[in-house]
């Protein structure tokens, strides 16, 4: 085996406060590693990753700029940029959606997160199609999305409160359901779920009701739910989605948007047509970015897919490449890594191992973790593959909960893994890479004021030469992994960042980098 690039999801560098998940946890695995290898820094926020200032970086992001190998400048802040150079009200599929509804006389329904997460969407882009519409003459009506996962648990007051001035001083764009994204916003297909948010966007059929969005999510708080789980929620007097009208998501990220489009567009597959009943109207559903290569449906942000990225690069070397993570995490692994791409290049083998099906992973910390660790040791001694990559969700997952010993429980369960992974990797002669994409439980917020977003810290990058172990066979009696390694002399240079990860591994296995790839190698 030539080389694995290990990503430990969510594991960021914080301040070593009390609430720092990552620092409190027992890793006796990842200290040694750390310790004995080369190991390093990565900035991974901002115009860093292609995001705009200030903006802290996520799991599609991050993996993007690790397989391209270059900063890709993101649909974020492509739409940003739009919007306030004005070429944004020239947008062709916005206004063609606009045309649809005003020519069958009926609504523009926008669909998306109501947040300034900036991780599935940003609310600014909503109030921008909102001064739209109104400027356009045609009405409108919002399909509101709660966010608390990568904002405040209960930010949504807030944002439905800016919302309503926006409505007001356009006279257009009112709300007409609200739902948490754990329904509307589903990636691990739980068809139920996304159901319900369908329900009430086209049926309006839910299981509440509300004078306005700001009363739905004041009485969720009353019943101590907070903005992620709210419940889908019919707001009185709204109209339903009908024949003629037209949807514009707002959402820019892909993964999270992918169910309650095929469900509003009538896109059938195996894995849901036959477990939930649905007869959309017949409406023209537009994607702010493309949301699936298959999705035949007009897109507002076409996208700026790279070439030669990490997998297509070791493809055409010959390379045999294993990816493998839990499902929460399958398109970042993938899709993502591959550049925004369904592609599955020649030489790619896939592993997916289901994640727990529970309702939120703050109940089962550990995920899938031992398991993924299961699979990619069966694969590595039974085909050698040239490359691993594996994704490690839970540091991600769980520091989205909230929950602070849970987070802990997380970071722990993926040391354990990370042990047993590092182990089997040298015995197979490779060199080790291990990074993450973005913190997350390096900040968790205190018991009052959980913290479930992202963080904006660094996270860590490490090196592991192969054939330094100092022959240990078995574990060592605190749990570490059973052998020694080093950086072999290699030491990490300063200012890195997740597009210097691609480049770094390709030098190490001995294939050039192409021309797109203008991260550097990390290594000194």
């Amino acid at each position: 085996m030539n080389a694995a690039l290990v990503v430990l999801d969510g594991w960021g560098l914080g301040d070593d406060s009390e609430r720092d998940a990552v620092a409190a946890a027992e890793t006796p695995n990842f200290d040694r590693l750390a310790e004995s290898g080369a190991a390093g820094r990565l900035e991974v926020a901002g115009r860093r990753v292609g995001l705009p200032d200030g903006q802290m970086g996520n799991s599609e992001v991050g993996h993007l700029n690790i397989g391209a190998g270059r900063v890709v400048y993101q649909e974020y802040t492509r739409i940003s940029d739009s919007i306030a150079d004005g070429s944004f009200r020239e947008n062709d599929a916005i206004n063609a959606a606009f045309d649809t509804a005003r020519d069958n006389d009926g609504r523009v329904h926008f669909v998306g997160l109501v947040s300034d997460g900036g991780v599935h969407s940003d609310h600014e882009h909503l109030h921008a199609l909102i001064e739209l519409a109104a400027d356009r003459d045609v009405e409108a009506v919002t399909h509101a999305i709660t966010d608390g996962r990568d904002t405040s648990p209960t930010g949504g007051r807030e944002y439905l409160e800016t919302l309503e001035d926006v409505v007001a001083e356009n006279g257009t764009g009112d709300v007409a359901t609200v739902s948490g994204r754990y329904y509307a916003m589903d990636r691990d297909q739980n068809w139920d779920r996304t159901k319900r948010a369908y329900d009430a966007i086209v049926d309006r059929e839910a299981e509440f009701a509300a004078a306005s969005a700001l009363e739905a999510v004041e009485q969720s708080y009353e019943r101590e739910v907070t903005d992620e789980f709210v419940a889908p929620t019919a707001i009185e007097g709204a109209p339903a989605l009908e024949d003629g009208d037209a949807v514009v998501w707002f959402n820019f990220r892909s993964d999270r948007a992918r169910q309650l489009t095929r469900m509003l567009a009538d896109i059938r597959s195996d894995d849901w047509a036959d477990r939930v009943e649905t007869n959309p109207p017949a409406v023209e559903v537009v994607m702010m970015t493309q949301y699936d290569e298959t999705f035949d449906l007009p897109i507002a942000y076409p996208p700026n897919q790279p070439e030669n990225v990490l997998g297509e690069v070791l493809s055409e070397a010959g390379k045999t490449q294993l990816r493998i993570a839990e499902s929460e995490k399958y398109a970042h692994v993938t899709y993502f890594l591959n550049g925004g791409r369904e592609v599955e290049f020649d030489g790619e083998i896939r592993k997916i191992v289901e994640s727990p099906d529970v309702p939120t992973y703050d109940l089962q910390p550990e995920m899938s973790a031992p398991e993924v660790t299961d699979a990619a040791i069966d694969v590595i001694r039974s085909d050698d593959p040239d490359v691993l990559v594996l994704n490690y969700a839970n540091p991600d997952m769980v520091g989205h909960t909230g929950d602070y010993e849970a987070a802990i429980e997380a970071v722990e369960a993926v040391d354990e893994q990370l042990g047993r992974l590092v182990e089997t990797l040298e015995d197979a002669g490779a060199h080790v890479l291990i990074t993450a994409d973005h913190g997350n439980a390096d900040e968790m917020g205190t018991e009052d004021e959980p913290h479930t977003a992202h963080t904006y810290n660094d996270v860590p990058i490490v090196y592991l030469a192969p054939g330094t172990r100092e022959g240990i066979a078995e574990p060592r009696g605190d749990g570490t992994a059973g052998c020694d390694v080093t950086g072999g002399g290699r030491s990490v240079r300063d200012g890195g960042t997740l597009a210097d990860v691609a480049p770094t591994l390709l030098e190490l296995i001995g294939v050039d980098r192409p021309p797109e790839m203008t991260g550097d190698p990390l290594l000194e």
